[in-house]
């Protein structure tokens, strides 16, 4: 599996990321046994970098989790978030502490390597399930610091949602370590120009700045929540809905953009949807590591032979291109 540099943080994380969280679900709802080799393989096939939250399953990902990596010589780059609900927020610092001391309970640790804001970044009055700026640099990032400051965080990052002015003000403070991105061939826009047909959120090209700023990006959504397999029918351990993130109004238009995409299987460009949806997201140097969650041991090894291929050709990626727009 080829590694990568995770922006400034001297990090060193596998290409393809394990995703320990709801939407593939096998960390919060599958058995045990088939949690155990999933992350077996993963870890054999040379997977370096873990991502779980506190909100996935209620706490359950990192459960397993902590279960699973208990008594291992070799320990994963681990990263998780907190989110905070409304009722929390009139003590944003005690509320950011307290989630990381939970989730460090869970997984059975005294520090995790990455600790990011999962919530929406918005602008000043915007929506009460998000930060303002404001609220991000003067409580939550302060709070953060001191956790890092008591050793039980390395790396501070962000769930990179919200206002695309915000967020690229967020990101030129230089405070944030790492950022989640959604990215994939529905919504390139934090790298690429996003084509005029689709919908969604257009980041316009932060990612490029954030990335020249040192701040290593981590891709998520890849698969657009299981969409870009082109397969409407969901697994029995995954997410039975799953909402978009800033690409389609909803999951059914995502399948139909992604079916667009079935000529390049037919070419030989990629052997599914699915492998196609995967290189990708690798074919962008400025990623750190691309996220990939999973249902089954069998979706996992998909995703492992994919990346064994590398980045897509420029004339694939160009083909992509067309084809949607």
């Amino acid at each position: 599996m080829q590694q990568r540099s995770l922006g400034r943080t001297g990090l060193t994380v596998s290409a393809l990321g394990y995703g320990a969280g709801a939407v593939g679900g096998l960390m919060v709802r599958g058995s045990q046994a088939e949690q155990q080799a999933s992350l077996d393989r993963a870890l054999a096939a040379g997977i370096t970098y873990v991502d779980t939250a506190a909100l996935y399953g209620d706490g359950e990902s990192e459960r397993s989790l902590g279960r699973l990596l208990k008594g291992r010589a070799e320990q994963p780059v681990l990263g998780t978030k907190v989110r905070l609900p409304a009722a929390l927020r009139g003590d944003i610092p005690g509320a950011i502490a307290a989630s990381l001391e939970a989730s460090l309970t869970r997984l059975g640790r005294d520090h995790v390597d990455l600790f990011q804001l999962h919530d929406p970044i918005v602008p000043r009055g915007g929506s009460p399930g998000g930060y303002t700026l404001a609220q991000v640099l003067g409580e939550a990032v302060p709070a953060m610091q001191r956790l890092r400051d008591q050793g039980k965080c390395r790396f501070l990052g962000i769930t990179a949602l919200g206002d695309t002015q915000v967020l690229g003000e967020l990101l030129e403070k230089g405070v944030i370590d790492t950022a989640q991105i959604p990215f994939n061939a529905l919504n390139p826009s934090w790298l690429a120009p996003k084509p005029a047909r689709l919908p969604g959120q257009d980041f316009a090209g932060l990612g490029r700045k954030a990335a020249a700023q040192g701040v290593g990006l981590i891709a998520i959504r890849i698969l657009a929540g299981g969409a870009l397999s082109g397969e409407a029918a969901r697994h029995p351990v995954a997410m039975p809905q799953v909402a978009p993130i800033a690409s389609g109004p909803d999951y059914a238009a995502d399948v139909a953009e992604a079916r667009r995409l079935l000529p390049l299987v037919a070419e030989g460009h990629a052997a599914s949807l699915a492998e196609l949806a995967i290189r990708y997201a690798l074919s962008w140097p400025e990623i750190g590591t691309a996220l990939i969650g999973t249902a089954s041991v069998e979706q996992l090894e998909v995703a492992i032979a994919a990346a064994e291929k590398g980045p897509l050709p420029a004339e694939t990626l160009a083909r992509i291109g067309a084809l949607l727009a």
